[in-house]
């Protein structure tokens, strides 16, 4: 039994996929009248809609009730909401409950990555495993391919979690780098408004793959400075989960920088989401660690720049171009 904490699109989906492999889910939300629309329309109709809950999944308008019995608790709430989570979880999970995550974030004022405020907030009986990787709630949940990577410290747990999800289209691999994989979850929401930015100014596709590219390389950089494997981000958790997020109008990230480079101010542009950016509080996370660790981060703190300071996205972008030369392998070219 699962208990899936956050009935977003992408908990709903999670609990779709779940269902139709055949392993029962409770799925509870904290806004009590999207769970009582749940309870009777049988489907997410205002963040997945068209898509039926199998009958082994069961809505529910108490925590404790969800969370009772479950072998496994998946946390898919927005970032900024994680540690409050984690703290109502506290008293209600008992010793062998297995703890997972798939919500991509990091902590705005801390920097500290899921699994580190898990440690601060639960301790250490209670490992995290993070689900990643380059996928859109819709697709899963309607039975598309897509391939997952499990990242846990614990190599038991990675495992476990991977033989559950590993079902149908889905394809789940394992990793111990839980940072690198937590990392690349988070930062790429960040690059994708950047190309959505470019993309909405007109930039055109070499613009946008250019980004992508010297984006990855920031991840990698932020990403080894804070104790991931290189290697990571070029996994699906990175170059994959950023690929697709940069390309795909699917991708909330991505339409909000369209929308701020179309002249959409920023809140407005939000609302008009209706959902979640975490790329919108990565940004505000990633130029803080970059202060705190020295980085050299330049994609990353324009985009910063736009959404937290106001400045104008074509001035920004035009920066970057603007920026001295350097080579590939980081070190600058010596002037003419």
């Amino acid at each position: 039994m699962f208990a899936i904490i956050g009935a977003g699109a992408w908990g709903t989906a999670l609990a779709v996929h779940l269902g139709k492999a055949g392993w029962p889910a409770k799925l509870w939300d904290i806004d009590r009248t999207h769970v009582a629309n749940l309870l009777s329309d049988r489907e997410n109709k205002r963040y997945l809609p068209g898509v039926s809950l199998p009958s082994c999944v069961q809505p529910m308008e108490e925590l404790e009730t969800a969370v009772r019995g479950a072998e496994c608790v998946l946390l898919v709430t927005p970032s900024s909401a994680l540690r409050g989570t984690f703290r109502r979880l506290k008293p209600l999970l008992t010793r062998g409950m297995r703890l997972c995550c798939a919500s991509k974030g990091l902590e705005v004022e801390s920097g500290l990555l899921t699994h580190q405020v898990a440690a601060e907030e639960l301790g250490a009986d209670f490992p995290l495993a993070a689900v990643s990787g380059p996928t859109f709630a819709t697709e899963v949940a309607a039975g598309r391919p897509a391939a997952i990577t499990v990242a846990s410290g614990s190599a038991e747990l990675a495992g476990w979690l991977a033989l559950k999800l590993n079902s149908g289209a889905v394809r789940a691999y394992v990793s111990g780098d839980v940072t690198g994989v937590e990392v690349g979850g988070a930062t790429k929401n960040v690059i994708a408004i950047g190309a959505g930015l470019s993309d909405g100014l007109g930039y055109g596709a070499n613009a946008r793959a250019a980004l992508l590219c010297r984006g990855l390389a920031e991840i990698v950089r932020l990403g080894v400075a804070l104790g991931g494997r290189a290697s990571s981000f070029m996994g699906l958790a990175g170059l994959g989960d950023l690929a697709l997020t940069c390309s795909d109008d699917q991708s909330r990230n991505r339409r909000l920088g369209l929308k701020v480079a179309r002249g959409t101010p920023v809140e407005k542009a939000l609302e008009e989401l209706g959902q979640v950016a975490e790329g919108l509080y990565a940004a505000d996370a990633v130029h803080r660690l970059s202060r705190r660790l020295d980085l050299d981060l330049p994609i990353s703190e324009q985009v910063y720049q736009v959404l937290h300071r106001g400045r104008d996205p074509g001035k920004v972008l035009k920066a970057l171009l603007s920026r001295p030369l350097k080579s590939e392998d980081e070190v600058p070219v010596a002037a003419a």
